[in-house]
């Protein structure tokens, strides 16, 4: 398993098609004659979003943002947009992809910027929800799988870029983030 730097898989990416395919009849209907524009939060999101979209019927349209608040393991708290979304959102319906919620402060910091941009709705979708880390209150309307408090990689989560490839999600062995 990618030079043993797995201590644990969590989630198969079996499991990872079959919940995808699920939430993707729920989203579809949710949004049934209304156009939704998911909005990526890089990079982790990709696989994700990549998995999903197979899932989704109707009017969608995808655009990206890359915003940060990790270093390492940790999330710092300190939220930066290094690239906005490429339209205006005004009057949009927009279903925010995440591939995971940990704190809670990305997503409820990019949640009310989506309403300041003149969103009309604003929804979240997420692979991966870890509770027991969240510090900020924020709802998540469709979420892949709940996780324990442990540094996870795969299907899009990383360590220091590294692992996003892995056809699974995966605790990763502290040994790889405490030398």
């Amino acid at each position: 398993m990618e030079n043993n730097v797995i201590k644990e898989v969590l989630i198969t990416m079996d499991q990872i098609e079959k919940r995808c395919e699920e939430m993707g009849e729920m989203i579809s209907k949710a949004y049934a004659g209304k156009s939704v524009l998911l909005v990526g939060l890089l990079k982790g999101s990709v696989p994700f979003m990549a998995e999903l979209i197979k899932h989704l019927h109707g009017d969608i349209e995808i655009d990206f943002m890359d915003v940060s608040s990790y270093e390492g393991t940790e999330s710092i708290g300190d939220i930066k947009i290094n690239k906005d979304l490429d339209q205006s959102i005004k009057g949009l319906n927009i279903l925010l992809v995440e591939d995971i919620v940990d704190t809670g402060r990305t997503l409820k910091t990019v949640k009310t910027l989506m309403y300041n941009k003149g969103a009309a709705d604003v929804k979240i979708v997420t692979l991966l929800d870890k509770p027991d880390r969240r510090i900020v209150d924020v709802d998540c309307d469709y979420v892949g799988f709940e996780i324990p408090d442990a540094f996870v990689v795969g299907f899009g989560l990383d360590y220091n870029q590294k692992y996003r490839q892995l056809p699974l999600v995966g605790i990763l062995d502290e040994r790889v983030y405490t030398k």
